[in-house]
């Protein structure tokens, strides 16, 4: 079984952020996209905040899949 992890999608259209939180709970993205902006409009604009903290703090796909050494392919 394949533990889950939260991180940014490649699925993306800004920075990955929604789309991860989507995989993460298993939602649609562009569901978890239009709740992101509801909720940003609903508090004032607070998400905008949220949503620059989370870029930098969820990892990116790329590194989780990254190889040890950076040897992508060599034998």
């Amino acid at each position: 079984m394949q533990e889950k992890k939260l991180r940014r999608s490649n699925n993306k259209i800004i920075s990955g952020v929604c789309a991860g939180l989507a995989e993460y709970t298993g939602m649609d993205p562009m569901m978890m996209r239009i709740l992101f902006a509801v909720g940003t409009v609903i508090t004032g604009g607070f998400g905008v905040l949220v949503y620059i903290v989370l870029i930098f703090v969820m990892p990116a796909a790329d590194d989780m899949t990254a190889t040890p050494g950076g040897g992508a392919g060599m034998s």
